[in-house]
């Protein structure tokens, strides 16, 4: 949905320079806005980061244990309330619109981009309908500066986005974890995509500087600091755009419970595919289909490598934490499924380069982006070597860019 916006972040943690980034955007979102809807006062402009995650890879629907952080890239949105009971949703993407009536919603998706603001519009209604709060009419503009379909959880950036911005402009004032939650509803039902509880914890739970450990089984977190100083977190782009990844990530869930259903039956304590023990997995291998024994595998063995990592992390161990990463896109390929020739290349161009702790693929997979962990100081000689091995491989330069951490789901200041 959220198109590539004019302007990088700054980099490093200035809160200053991070103010003036928020209120530059935020503007030229607002004259977008006021292109679009002309007659009226200027919007409110609300934003949500993207994410990457670095250990944890297809572990949150099975209940595993995940590592994500928020990116400073993310989805902007610009709201002002209509009193004829409209919604109209646009996007500075393609130009499209999307219109309702507040009080007669599509019970159907459309399969397009605003089935996602939509699901989180039926979810926001009903809490305001608790609460004995009136809903009115919108106009509301999408935007932002983070690539779609890249593995940096685009959905639910606008997701949380929208739940955030409709909780302040229907004067709620729902707790943070209720947003998350919505923005987790709207995304499984209406939109129909069976996703885990990680991507809107790690936008919506954000905190700058930051990698959030995240349980998927019980939902307990804890932050942990990952210091900017001594490392960058690079995400190279393939551009393989990932079309047919939600049918193929529906497969994979599938499969885990296929899996899950076949082996607990053999250790009747676990409760999720998460609980498998590896001797369990092991002594049982043959009484399991091949590919839902392949899934497992990934899981089983993820889970230990996650729970390594957050212990070298603990212990500022970060070539340990890295190394966790490799292993992980080596699973990923080979038992998961999910990799493509284009991040194998980026994976193995990036941890020849000296000063890179660890890459792999992030999000769903099938495409998008691969993250890498490098120390500070190695940034340009990882960006050379990376699009020169791709390019040669594919005819194509893949899109490198470096993130720094962000803060959350927040209202900007348009200075007025």
């Amino acid at each position: 949905m959220n198109a590539t916006g004019s302007g990088r972040a700054e980099r490093g943690g200035d809160p200053a320079a991070r103010g003036r980034w928020d209120a530059r955007l935020a503007a030229e979102h607002a004259r977008a806005f006021a292109g679009l809807f002309p007659a009226g006062a200027a919007p409110r402009v609300f934003f949500a980061p993207g994410r990457v995650n670095l250990m944890g890879a297809h572990l949150d629907y099975n209940g595993g244990p995940v590592m994500p952080t928020a990116i400073d890239r993310g989805t902007f949105v610009a709201v002002r309330p209509r009193l004829d009971g409209r919604i109209v949703l646009a996007s500075t993407l393609d130009g499209a619109r999307a219109e309702a009536q507040i009080g007669a919603l599509p019970a159907v998706r459309s399969r397009r981009w605003a089935d996602y603001p939509l699901g989180v519009l039926r979810e926001i209604l009903a809490l305001a309908d608790a609460q004995g709060a009136l809903g009115h009419g919108l106009d509301v503009l999408f935007g932002g500066n983070l690539a779609v379909g890249a593995g940096l959880s685009s959905s639910a950036s606008i997701c949380v986005a929208t739940a955030f911005a409709l909780d302040a402009v229907f004067g709620l004032g729902l707790p943070r974890i209720e947003i998350v939650h919505a923005a987790l509803r709207a995304e499984r039902g209406f939109v129909g995509v069976q996703c885990g509880i990680m991507d809107p914890y790690a936008v919506g739970l954000a905190r700058g500087g930051s990698l959030l450990w995240l349980d998927c089984k019980d939902r307990t977190s804890e932050h942990l600091p990952l210091d900017p100083a001594r490392v960058s977190i690079a995400v190279a782009d393939t551009l393989v755009r990932r079309e047919l990844a939600q049918g193929a990530f529906n497969e994979r869930v599938a499969e885990c419970r296929a899996a899950f259903d076949a082996l607990r039956a053999f250790q009747p304590d676990a409760t999720c595919l998460r609980d498998v023990r590896l001797e369990t997995l092991a002594k049982h291998a043959r009484d399991l289909d091949p590919t839902p024994m392949k899934r497992a595998r990934h899981v089983v063995e993820e889970v230990g490598r996650t729970f390594a990592a957050r212990e070298a992390l603990r212990r500022g161990d970060l070539r340990g934490f890295g190394a966790a990463m490799t292993l992980a896109h080596e699973s990923l390929r080979e038992h998961f499924e999910v990799s493509v020739p284009e991040l194998d290349r980026l994976v193995a161009s990036a941890i020849a380069v000296p000063g890179v702790l660890g890459a792999r693929l992030t999000g769903a997979g099938f495409g998008g982006c691969a993250v890498i962990l490098l120390e500070r100081g190695a940034e340009a000689d990882l960006e050379g070597r990376i699009v020169q091995d791709f390019t040669r491989a594919f005819g194509r330069a893949p899109r490198v860019e470096f993130f720094g951490g962000d803060s959350g789901p927040r209202e900007l200041d348009l200075g007025r």
